[in-house]
């Protein structure tokens, strides 16, 4: 009896020391967590801050490019209009309508092309930043004036702050007037999706920069491939497409002009 009482003894000895070192393994654990998570957040926090002083230093630089958003020929009418008035600031335009539409609406008010770019890799609005945001980068663009439209909000403005913004551009909205319906339909479920989206990418593309392969200036649109192949303008743009096709368009200054065979 006395033998296995002895025994019960030491192994209740051994089993509390057990615990002991688990427990104070644990605690070394818990503080060695705890203080890896006090200077992840401290980085985090010390990069958020840099982040916002970069975007506060952006916001006061001019705007250096107009971002287009596409979804609606209005849009593109307008910042033809602002290309008259801003000749030296570069316009990039993401996924809106066919190139010839885009190249008429600058050419019929005798807006400079040579500033205006065409991305056409972009199929939806988290693509249109998942795309520009590299062209950009590429460019040192600190300030976007972003062209879209009410019923595109807040959508498009806050994929564009998260997105761009974690690289340090500046982005200031811009709303043109529609009538009708614009081709983008919005959706609380969308917003949140792609909102979620953002905020994944905003770190990635830290480290990865997708290639848009369908990058070109307005000048050269192929007036005559387009024709062959066929293409359609918004009817608000008020476009003759057949009278295009037949008549060419005439570049100004020193561009030449198209005649169709």
């Amino acid at each position: 009896m006395n033998f296995l009482t002895k025994t019960v003894q030491q192994i209740n000895q051994k089993v509390n020391q057990k615990v002991r070192w688990l427990s104070r393994k644990y605690q070394q654990y818990q503080k060695f967590l705890y203080a890896s998570l006090g200077i992840i957040l401290a980085f985090l926090l010390a990069g958020l801050l840099h982040q916002v002083w970069i975007l506060r230093l952006s916001a006061q630089q001019p705007v250096d490019l107009f971002l287009v958003l596409g979804g609606s020929i209005k849009r593109e009418i307008y910042v033809s209009e602002l290309a008259n008035k801003f000749p030296q600031t570069r316009i990039l335009i993401s996924t809106g309508s066919d190139d010839p539409c885009i190249s008429q609406l600058f050419r019929r008010i005798q807006a400079p092309l040579d500033q205006v770019w065409l991305e056409k890799c972009a199929d939806s609005t988290f693509g249109n930043f998942f795309f520009t945001q590299p062209l950009l980068s590429r460019w040192n663009v600190r300030h976007v004036k972003l062209i879209t439209s009410t019923n595109h909000l807040p959508r498009a403005l806050w994929l564009a702050r998260i997105i761009l913004g974690a690289h340090g551009i500046w982005v200031e909205p811009e709303l043109v007037a529609e009538t009708g319906v614009p081709g983008n339909q919005e959706s609380p479920i969308k917003t949140m999706v792609d909102v979620t989206r953002a905020l994944v990418w905003a770190g990635v593309s830290q480290r990865i920069q997708p290639r848009c392969q369908d990058v070109i200036q307005l000048p050269q649109v192929d007036l005559k491939a387009w024709c062959s192949e066929g293409f359609g303008c918004e009817h608000q743009g008020k476009i003759n497409v057949e009278s295009l096709c037949r008549q060419g368009w005439t570049e100004f200054g020193t561009e030449r002009k198209f005649i169709p065979d």
